[in-house]
């Protein structure tokens, strides 16, 4: 049985999170929430015998998890993570806004502890096939951009998803930018953002905030005479949970760090 614990429990996605595990335990017997962490409703019994705490220190302390998922704030989950490895407690990040410099601290903090820690991007599946088919387009196409659309409730951009996919993609060629004339934007930053990471990428990421949208991300490549959009919709956020479940199960019988659901699946 796998104790887990829920941060930001309370939101919408940690309250699916929640969901998750209880209909689990009710139906495969696999895991049990034994932490629910939230600014609001403290002290209430919320989610059966599981009450609300908002102090993480001493709920990490008094309820010892084996896994936590964290889906916070991006400028929470960073402090969070770190006090997750040190108390050798494994986390499941689905908090995007990490930078490449947190990630690679997390990573090192990982190994010291011989903590397993994964964090994804992106938990829903079609997601991620979307991006590993775009890192398989890349290879043919010198030229390529990104459009993700997000609920207006988001607080950071580009998306997660947007910067995982543009990460891989550069991996498969250095430059999407090829035959391009000189650019001058009459209004700043009409091109959207510009991903470019150790000289690779040059990829242009455009991120739409609007109420409606779920979670969509779109990679449209170009070459003489043709065009391929690559696209996923998230229509609600159950579709998340098969991977969150899926994350659970892979952390906590494994120490590795790992950067994106694509390595588990």
């Amino acid at each position: 049985m796998i104790n887990v614990g829920v941060t930001g429990a309370l939101g919408k996605m940690g309250s699916e999170v929640v969901k998750t595990v209880i209909n689990n335990n009710e139906q495969k017997g696999e895991m049990t929430l034994v932490m629910a962490v939230d600014k609001f409703r403290t002290g209430e019994n919320v989610f059966g015998d599981v009450v609300i705490e908002s102090d993480l220190d001493r709920a990490l302390e008094a309820n010892k998890p084996d896994v936590v998922v964290d889906f916070t704030l991006p400028s929470a989950v960073f402090e969070n993570t770190k006090k997750y490895l040190k108390a050798k407690v494994k986390p499941v990040i689905g908090t995007t806004g990490l930078t490449a410099a947190q990630i690679e601290e997390l990573k090192e903090l990982s190994k010291e502890n011989n903590t397993g820690c994964i964090i994804a991007p992106n938990f829903a599946v079609g997601a991620v096939l979307m991006m590993m088919f775009s890192k398989m387009a890349a290879k043919y196409f010198n030229n390529a951009e990104i459009i993700e659309l997000h609920h207006n409730q988001k607080k950071d951009a580009p998306s997660g998803t947007a910067i995982k996919t543009a990460q891989m993609m550069a991996e498969a060629n250095s430059d999407f930018t090829v035959g391009n004339c000189a650019e001058v934007e009459s209004i700043p930053g009409s091109r959207g953002g510009n991903f470019t990471q150790d000289g690779k990428g040059n990829i242009h990421i455009h991120s739409v905030r609007m109420p409606g949208f779920v979670a969509s991300q779109e990679v449209i490549f170009g070459a003489m005479g043709q065009t391929l959009a690559i696209r996923h919709d998230t229509i609600n956020r159950e579709c998340f949970m098969s991977g969150v479940e899926l994350a659970i199960k892979h952390v906590y019988n494994n120490n590795e760090f790992i950067y994106g659901l694509e390595n588990i699946l």
